[in-house]
């Protein structure tokens, strides 16, 4: 578990993007692997929220880099099109190709896709549908191994490997059905499943019952003491006793991606 370590190596992305000033670099990274993770699953409908929010960051991180100025984090991007077109018809001075022309020209196809395909919105025209979904975590790949390419100094082709390697270590092994969720691997304890899942959430609280409910532990007093207790101790997650809500915390994210997306961690 995390307590009492603070000197884990850095996950693969963070040393290959360790180039990237720190405020774009974990803004990028979180939500491609949450892209990765829902088309693992098979949220198709939801996958479109990483997405927007991985476009979004990489814009912001273009515009630094090509117009040494970018539209601050938590004020709304007024039209994303139009902020790309900026970069496109930058002076050739202003930056390599790729960040100035090529990725901006990307992001405009894979942020379109996205938004009028149904993906992320309620009330698309065209449902989200698996073939949408495998396009825009493709596209995501190859937004993020062009920045690996241009950041790390890899050739493209060692950057898909790093990319596809990272794919199978981040997909959490959960199983939705029936209204539940199942963790279908056998080397995790019960406080790495929980971790696993609320991972999944990471931007909501989950109810400690359904947590109690989809790893199946025996007694729910006992779940909370030797399960959610130490993990709150920790400062793994949040445990509202209150509300009997859950929420992971960057501490429990971090054990998450260094620990427990590792095959073989138990």
């Amino acid at each position: 578990m995390a307590s009492g370590n603070t000197s884990r190596s850095k996950s693969p992305l963070d040393v290959a993007l360790a180039s990237v000033p720190t405020q774009f670099r974990s803004k990028i990274i979180k939500p491609f692997l949450d892209v990765k993770r829902r088309l693992a699953e098979g949220n198709d409908e939801t996958l479109g929220l990483g997405a927007g929010k991985f476009c979004e960051s990489v814009l912001r991180l273009l515009q630094s880099e090509i117009l040494k100025s970018s539209i601050p984090f938590g004020q709304k991007i007024p039209d994303f099109s139009v902020e790309c077109r900026k970069l496109i018809e930058s002076p050739k001075s202003s930056g390599v190709e790729s960040l100035r022309i090529v990725m901006p020209r990307a992001l405009v196809f894979l942020y379109t896709l996205r938004n009028k395909r149904g993906i992320g919105h309620v009330g698309g025209d065209v449902d989200a549908n698996r073939i949408d979904a495998m396009t825009i975590a493709r596209a995501c790949d190859w937004i993020m191994c062009e920045l690996i390419r241009v950041y790390h100094n890899l050739s493209l082709e060692e950057a898909q490997d790093l990319v596809d390697g990272l794919a199978q270590r981040s997909i959490p092994d959960v199983w939705h059905v029936a209204g539940k969720k199942r963790i279908l691997r056998n080397d995790l304890d019960f406080k790495h499943k929980v971790l696993l899942l609320c991972y999944q959430e990471s931007d909501n609280a989950v109810m400690s019952e359904d947590l109690f409910s989809w790893v199946e532990y025996s007694y729910f007093p006992m779940f909370k003491k030797k399960v959610l207790a130490p993990l709150h101790k920790e400062r793994l997650v949040e445990y509202d006793r209150e509300t009997e809500s859950v929420t992971i915390s960057p501490l429990g994210i971090k054990e998450v991606e260094e620990n427990i997306l590792k095959p073989g961690v138990g």
